[in-house]
């Protein structure tokens, strides 16, 4: 069977870019080729490592009794805080955890104390995983029980200020104009409280790590992970390493959501073990230790004081969040980040209050900060809009912010208003009917609601590498990671279009520390980041090229100017006389060169511009020159049939439109776009974990009990992009699309739920004793 798109019939090369090309991996994944974490089999002397983990959430480890479970056939080692190889550093004891590369502040099986529920207190190795299980079940520990603080919801729990949050990104009190008089003197005030469940990431693929040290000073570890390069430096600093001699490779991932952005405890003890017994060890978490060993979203409430005038323009937003936090760190979302920059307001103020629990730290999960942060945000516009009788695309038009209100700078480019009125022409917005609870289906009762979406260009930088062969294929590479949203396709799209080839005779490799450095995949920054170094090492390839062009006599370009030559579709040629040129292959073939190689630096964000301005004609002036707030925009529309009877709310249509620069594929775009809504849509329904409040314990750490959206749950979606051209964020003008997808959908959910109801829901997720039990508003 054919599986070639049709768009490369006609022209292998032209309008590559931004075609739904079908994954390049994707046959390998279906066949079952792909090669995940978990599956390095065939390593010498591979074995299986298990963790036991902590019953209790807090207390002091007073012994073990190994008997039994030393006793097992195939069982090598049990590993404790007694007898575990020592590190050279831990984040236990490191001020600044962005410096040794880890998320979480505690490292356990470094000391006797269990300070959270399903913390490792010993880790099981057997040569094969049944026996390593069993013998982790036979495995005793004694505890000297304590009693556990849950939440910030405790009475017995103190709330803090925190100076800063962790890894210093937003400060904790940010002051605006003067919120607090302006919202006294408002004509109008809303006050709420929105509280947001606590929620776990539950990639398909769970955390798994396999470890090989293959000499004494040289390690490789097969992760998961959304950063090789983020994990080769947490390792290599707590063992004492060179980033050199620690080797690692993400070739697949199955899903990660934030929760495989940073190095945890299970990949450390994972390679401590493996040099214990001297043998490859392979770890995988269960499904239940994924609850309490990658992070999770924060339980959090805020507490959002809104001002206007009677026409609805803002005048004073004033929001504060209280949220829990681990023993040890100060991470929390930084939810006010979107309140103060989305509408223009003159006042803004913010502020963040922790308490410590004995849980273990949360992290970031799609869109943190964002995502919890326009719940708050754009249900509180929505009520603005409904207590003036003004429609709530109306009422969001009305606070257009045409400069960004928190920093006063340009956009680098803004598509909002254009994708407001495409939302709503594709959803049929103007025949909806503006009083509540009113529109039927049958018994039904239906509501529409909108909300807005926007997430941040954050600052990054990668490399990447270009070969090409005489033969006419190319090898381009980067460390970056593919999620499973489609960085091969994409990468690969966009080198055939800097080369001039065809997608197949380009192979795009990534995964790997050996590999040039690339960020992260999360924040949005990977597509940026790495196409722009693509792009980049493909220009510097054929800058080479065009050197040995115009040095060489028997070239058509000889003793043309370098600046005067151009490259379309892998021909060389003079731009003001496109028939004087010649291909790459003659001219490498002629010049007895077999392949010829380019290295470039992309740059994303602000540093990019930065870079821009200081290649200007005259640098001198760049101080001088206008830095802009960098951020995708979009929309969220929404319809909801609810059950009177029985509270339950069903999703049954959907539109979102972004704008989000230039895009690379349209068919992985629009699948991001629908995984997001579809990740917020669970958040806003069913999505909670609940923690017992006396024991700390989670009560449904398992995918039968903690509620996620399955097909019948979703309908068709439709996802529009509108054309955007940004020549300030980098050298593509590429947006991230993967965390605004998420942004803005919990609170269209609720938005349709008020409209359908009368009554409004600020408590997520919006489960059918919600419904039943709210009342109007």
């Amino acid at each position: 069977m054919d599986t070639e798109p049709k768009f490369f019939e006609t022209n292998p090369t032209a309008g590559v870019v931004g075609k739904p090309l079908n994954r390049v991996d994707g046959r390998d994944k279906v066949m079952g080729r792909a090669k995940y974490s978990a599956e390095f089999n065939n390593l010498p002397g591979l074995v299986h490592a298990v963790l036991k983990t902590s019953d209790v959430a807090k207390g002091r480890i007073t012994g073990f009794d190994t008997t039994a479970a030393l006793k097992q056939p195939g069982v090598l080692a049990i590993i404790t805080h007694q007898n575990i190889p020592k590190l050279a550093k831990t984040p236990n004891d490191a001020e600044d955890k962005r410096a040794i590369g880890v998320h979480m502040g505690y490292l356990p099986l470094t000391d006797d104390q269990i300070y959270y529920a399903g913390q490792p207190v010993a880790v099981v190795v057997a040569d094969t995983l049944e026996r390593a299980q069993y013998a982790a079940a036979l495995l005793k520990v004694q505890v000297a029980v304590e009693k556990p603080l849950a939440s910030y919801e405790d009475p017995k729990a103190r709330l803090f200020d925190p100076t800063k949050l962790q890894e210093g990104k937003t400060a904790p009190h940010v002051v605006r104009g003067s919120a607090q008089a302006a919202f006294a003197a408002a004509p109008i005030q809303l006050t709420h409280k929105y509280t947001h469940a606590i929620n776990h990431h539950n990639p398909m693929e769970p955390g798994a790590t396999t470890a090989h040290w293959e000499a004494p000073d040289r390690l490789t570890v097969y992760e998961s992970t959304q950063g090789v390069t983020r994990t080769q430096k947490a390792l290599s600093t707590m063992l004492g390493l060179s980033a050199e001699q620690v080797r690692v490779v993400t070739k697949f991932l199955g899903g990660g959501f934030g929760c495989k952005g940073s190095c945890w405890p299970h990949t450390v003890l994972t390679v401590q073990a493996a040099k214990f017994v001297g043998r490859p060890v392979k770890l995988a978490l269960t499904r239940p230790q994924m609850f309490t060993s990658m992070g999770h979203r924060e339980d959090q409430t805020q507490t959002l004081r809104l001002g206007a005038t009677n026409d609805g323009k803002l005048t004073a937003l004033i929001h504060e969040k209280t949220s829990t936090t681990s023993p040890w760190d100060n991470y929390a979302e930084s939810n006010s980040k979107i309140v103060n920059m989305l509408y223009e307001c003159p006042n803004f103020e913010a502020s963040y209050q922790l308490a410590r629990a004995n849980v273990m730290t949360s992290t970031y999960t799609r869109a943190p900060g964002e995502a919890p942060g326009s719940f708050a945000l754009e249900s509180s516009m929505d009520d603005l809009a409904y207590q003036l009788g003004i429609d709530p695309i109306e009422i969001r038009l009305r606070n257009y912010a045409e400069k960004d209100p928190s920093s006063g700078q340009p956009w680098s480019s803004k598509s909002l208003k254009q994708c407001y009125a495409r939302g709503a022409e594709l959803f049929g917005w103007s025949k909806r009917n503006p009083k509540a609870g009113v529109t039927r289906n049958g018994r039904l009762l239906v509501g529409w609601g909108m909300a807005t979406a926007s997430y941040p260009v954050h600052n990054s930088q990668g490399m990447a590498r270009a070969r090409l062969y005489a033969d006419g294929h190319a090898v381009v590479q980067s460390g970056a990671t593919d999620l499973g949203t489609g960085t091969y396709t994409v990468m690969t799209q966009v080198a055939a279009e800097a080369l001039g080839l065809p997608v197949e005779k380009v192979r795009f490799e990534l995964g790997d520390t050996k590999l040039p450095t690339a960020p992260n995949s999360g924040g949005s920054v990977a597509a940026g980041t790495v196409s722009s170094s693509v792009y980049m090492a493909v220009q510097d390839l054929w800058q080479k090229l065009i050197k040995v062009a115009v040095l060489d006599k028997k070239s058509p370009l000889h003793r043309a100017k370098t600046a005067d030559v151009e490259v379309k579709d892998g021909r060389l040629q003079l731009k003001d006389n496109p028939k004087k040129g010649e291909d790459f292959a003659t001219l490498m073939k002629r010049a007895d060169m077999a392949d010829v190689e380019g290295n470039g630096q992309g740059r994303y964000g602000s540093g990019y511009e930065d870079a821009q301005t200081a290649a200007n004609a005259n640098p001198a002036k760049k101080d001088e020159a206008p830095h802009h707030s960098m951020h995708a925009f979009g929309a969220h529309f929404c319809e909801v049939q609810v059950d009177p009877d029985l509270g339950t709310v069903r999703v049954t249509r959907w539109v979102s439109v972004h704008g989000a620069g230039r895009i690379l594929n349209a068919k992985t775009a629009r699948s991001q776009i629908i995984g997001g809504s579809i990740f917020g849509i669970g958040a806003a329904l069913m999505e909670a974990t609940v923690r017992d409040q006396k024991l700390a314990r989670y009560t449904n750490a398992s995918l039968a009990d903690y509620h996620i959206p399955v097909n019948a749950d979703i309908p068709d979606m439709t996802v529009e992009f509108v054309e955007e051209h940004d020549p300030y964020i980098n050298a593509m003008g590429v947006k991230g699309i993967g965390e605004i997808s998420m942004v803005g959908v919990t609170a269209a959910v609720a938005n349709a739920v008020f409209h359908a109801t009368g009554k409004r829901v600020r408590e997520l997720p919006i489960t059918p004793d919600k419904i039943l039990g709210t009342k109007a508003v």
